[in-house]
């Protein structure tokens, strides 16, 4: 059954691969894995010194490969996962093979975890050891529950300072939500935007390339990634050279400059909890739960599609609360 709507061009396998990824408009990043794990499906049963095309393989070779993963590579949930991902694209959607076997294809199942919380005042000691733009950007997603790719591409023209308000675009799934912009952040993110204005106009005087905009709006109007709502408010320093157009641009700031400002700041605070950049995001959604928020609401905020999924930080919560009494405390009360 042919279930692609795209034929692509090239002759090259991985050429194919990426044409039809762009197509139907899958991020860089999923780009890069998918391309990564075919190219290694291909060569790992090609290790012998004879090569085979994906079409003269099936179930069996994929069940091996990813056999291979689990037992000898020990991958994560996630990677085997992530690894299957862009084999069953590879049958389904670039060589138009949607044969029972794929369906048969098992997923492993990932542990339900509790998320790594800080409490309130681990909050205030970790963007308290921070500082700058980074700081800025910390606090803007632990007071609004962005995900960390949403604050970096956050344009212009989506905070309203009026309405106090930040328009999250195109977020997992590909929903807009709106989030609150906390009044705290007001006049510092304003000022972020004015300096975000001046490397904006210091790019068009020079006439560097605007910066990247979705595909079909990017072909409708041309010269739309060198308007001033379209900019970033986070601009990355320095001009970047975009992977797949070649067109050499203002990038939003890079990820791990966050990351590795968070690591600091963990050790500065002297926090010794796992934490990321998400466990902002969690720490956002536990405390507004914590103050009586209705979880439908913070479903919303978070731009969960399903409210289950939501329902994790009720379990933080059952955790922070520490509500059951021991019996060891009975005990030693003489009760």
């Amino acid at each position: 059954m042919n279930s692609v709507a795209y034929l692509p061009q090239s002759t090259r396998l991985l050429e194919q691969v990426r044409e039809v990824l762009r197509y139907k408009h899958y991020s860089l990043k999923t780009e890069q894995a998918y391309v990564y794990w075919i190219r290694f499906y291909v060569r790992w049963h090609g290790r012998d010194g004879e090569m085979r095309h994906p079409r003269t393989m099936g179930g069996a070779e994929v069940t091996q490969f990813l056999t291979m993963l689990a037992n000898e590579r020990r991958v994560s949930v996630s990677t085997h996962n992530q690894a299957l991902s862009a084999l069953l694209f590879l049958y389904r959607q670039v060589l138009a093979i949607d044969l029972p076997w794929l369906t048969d294809m098992e997923r492993p199942t990932r542990a339900r975890r509790i998320p790594s919380v800080l409490t309130k005042a681990e909050v205030a000691a970790l963007l308290g050891a921070m500082d700058g733009e980074m700081a800025l950007l910390a606090k803007l997603l632990y007071g609004t529950g962005m995900r960390l790719m949403e604050g970096l591409r956050l344009r212009v023209k989506d905070v309203d300072f009026d309405r106090q308000v930040v328009v999250v675009r195109e977020a997992k799934g590909g929903k807009d939500r709106v989030v609150m912009l906390p009044h705290s952040l007001h006049e510092v993110l304003k000022a972020q935007v004015v300096r975000a204005r001046t490397v904006w106009t210091r790019d068009r005087e020079v006439g560097y390339a605007g910066v990247e905009v979705p595909d079909a709006l990017g072909v409708k109007y041309p010269d739309l990634g060198r308007r001033w709502g379209w900019f970033w408010v986070f601009p990355a320093p320095k001009l970047s050279v975009d992977p797949r157009s070649g067109i050499e641009r203002r990038h939003h700031l890079y990820e791990e400059r966050l990351q590795r400002a968070i690591k600091l700041a963990c050790a500065a605070a002297q926090i010794h909890k796992p934490v990321s950049v998400h466990t902002l995001r969690h720490s956002f959604a536990t405390h507004l739960l914590q103050a009586g928020t209705d979880i439908r609401t913070v479903q919303e905020l978070l731009g969960h599609s399903d409210v289950s999924t939501t329902m994790i930080y009720t379990h933080v919560l059952k955790v922070a609360a520490g509500g059951t009494a021991s019996p060891l405390d009975a005990l030693a009360a003489g009760v």
